[in-house]
């Protein structure tokens, strides 16, 4: 499949909603519980959602869109938003989100948001970036491992839906 890779608008907004959802659903399935997990509505996300697709630079969301318009994926970038994750001497960018569509995953979309994210980043001058990504989330490990990023071993711990889980940062440069 071939994806157009754009900046997402207003109006993508109900898409990437559905797919941040949708994302949550299958990626935390096993890491929150069931409970928490099916009572994520997509009207919940909207508005925190529009606020990112509105967003000035050097923030910007990056959406995956099918030859029939759909959304297959999308990513958000950030400059980094805590001031411990700043790199030393680096100016620090944040992938601070990426979600597939279910039935997008392993077509390529995930990956075309992940290097617009990355380019857009770098053009506004960022030399370094962080993500963080759940502990126990092993398919996006092993998916931001493949592209060069490094677990920095730096944890935090935080309560969805009354469970715990433990969040770790990974990192690497941007050329």
């Amino acid at each position: 499949m071939v994806w157009t890779v754009r900046k997402g608008t207003l109006s993508d907004a109900p898409e990437v909603a559905r797919v941040n959802v949708e994302g949550w659903r299958t990626a935390y399935r096993g890491i929150l519980t069931d409970e928490y997990l099916d009572a994520i509505r997509s009207d919940d996300r909207l508005e925190r959602l529009e606020e990112r697709l509105t967003a000035r630079e050097p923030s910007a969301v990056f959406v995956a869109v099918s030859d029939a318009g759909a959304v297959g994926a999308y990513g958000g970038v950030t400059p980094v938003r805590d001031p411990a994750d700043e790199h030393p001497v680096l100016p620090t960018g944040e992938f601070a989100a990426l979600y597939a569509d279910t039935a997008s995953r392993g077509t390529g979309a995930g990956h075309a948001v992940h290097e617009a994210g990355l380019d857009h980043l770098a053009e506004q001058g960022f030399k370094h970036v962080i993500l963080w990504v759940f502990e126990k989330n092993a398919p996006s490990r092993r998916f931001y491992e493949a592209r060069g990023w490094t677990c920095d071993e730096v944890t935090k711990d935080g309560v969805l839906g009354g469970t715990w889980f433990t969040e770790i940062r990974y990192s690497r440069s941007l050329n």
